[in-house]
């Protein structure tokens, strides 16, 4: 059984968090992965795809921008913007469905981002997110829907926020729950993933990991 695509793509997003060599194991042979590291090198990171390993340099400096023409060809591109706004205080993402929302919006994602005190504007299919003051702050989230994608990216937002953030009705997906042990294992505190309500206490600084990425559960269920 392969790697879980829908845990790789967020882990590999989440290398923007720290500076360093990020190794991650099990990584499934699939075009999102190779699209994922398109995505991360336009942005000036260093990515090294070797399957099932891929080895990412994260960086204290990147082009905040992931455009259309990459985030058209796959709707998880959208999992920068969490990393991007935490680490870098500002993020250019273009819409999954390009100017018009698509049938998955990210209503959530940029609502629990403006909890934290960005700003949201939408200009010609992007969203620009900035923060005033260079650094989110913790805060309460309550999600409409359990957004699976929405989740991932308010963790990795809330793990370099100041203060605490509460995420409720949370998605309970195992891929979450990989992530948050990732993001803990790189120096966040996040406990709860897994059940409705995660609490994330924000540090000031995360380190890269090395870390096996667990199986996919769809794969397993088609064996």
């Amino acid at each position: 059984v392969s790697g879980a695509k829908n845990a790789a793509l967020p882990i590999l997003c989440s290398s923007l968090l720290a500076d360093g060599e990020h190794t991650y194991r099990n990584v499934p042979d699939l075009r999102d992965i190779q699209t994922t590291a398109q995505l991360l090198r336009h942005m000036g990171l260093e990515v090294d795809v070797a399957l099932p390993i891929v080895t990412v340099r994260g960086k204290p400096v990147v082009e905040p921008d992931a455009p259309y023409e990459l985030v058209k060809q796959m709707r998880a591109s959208v999992l920068v913007l969490g990393p991007l706004v935490a680490r870098y205080g500002r993020a250019r993402v273009s819409l999954p469905g390009g100017c018009a929302i698509g049938a998955r919006p990210i209503d959530q994602h940029l609502k629990g981002l403006e909890v934290m005190g960005a700003e949201v504007e939408l200009d010609h299919g992007y969203v620009n997110v900035t923060v005033p003051g260079g650094r989110l702050r913790g805060g309460d989230i309550h999600l409409d829907i359990p957004t699976v994608t929405g989740t991932e990216n308010l963790m990795c937002a809330a793990a370099l926020a100041r203060g605490r953030t509460r995420i409720t009705n949370a998605a309970r997906e195992p891929e979450v729950e990989e992530l948050a042990t990732v993001l803990n294992k790189m120096g966040a505190s996040i406990e709860g993933a897994g059940t409705d309500v995660i609490i994330i206490d924000g540090v000031d600084v995360l380190q890269p990991v090395d870390h096996a990425i667990i199986a996919d559960r769809i794969e397993a269920g088609t064996y």
